[in-house]
């Protein structure tokens, strides 16, 4: 089987996306947003951040296509543009339960 080297735009690309996941803060706003569409106000008080940083940190998600706005009057509402990251958090979340799981069951046989 032959292998196809990625190019180095869409490695940049992905590794920008990668960078955009790589925070706590941006995760929780992802899975808020999951729900439906938000305002950075209902962000804010949900994450329990400043508004300045939940901004910040929406402006990231934006720039690399995770997330998209629309203004509603004097508010900017967030959505999910890209539903496929979905799927990825999925792969990591349910990969990080296994071994948690497995964990538990080690810790348990040498306790028990």
């Amino acid at each position: 089987m032959a292998h196809n080297p990625l190019a180095d735009d869409l490695v940049e690309l992905v590794a920008r996306r990668f960078r955009a996941l790589a925070d706590p803060t941006r995760i929780k706003l992802l899975d808020h947003l999951q729900v439906g569409e938000a305002s950075v106000q209902e962000l804010t008080a949900i994450v329990g951040s400043s508004q300045q940083n939940v901004s910040k940190h929406l402006g990231v998600l934006h720039q690399a296509g995770i997330v998209g706005r629309r203004r509603d009057g004097n508010h900017v509402l967030y959505s999910i543009a890209d539903h496929g990251v979905f799927a990825l958090c999925e792969d990591v979340c349910g990969s990080l339960r296994e071994q948690a799981e497995s964990l538990r069951r080690v810790v348990a046989s040498v306790a028990g």
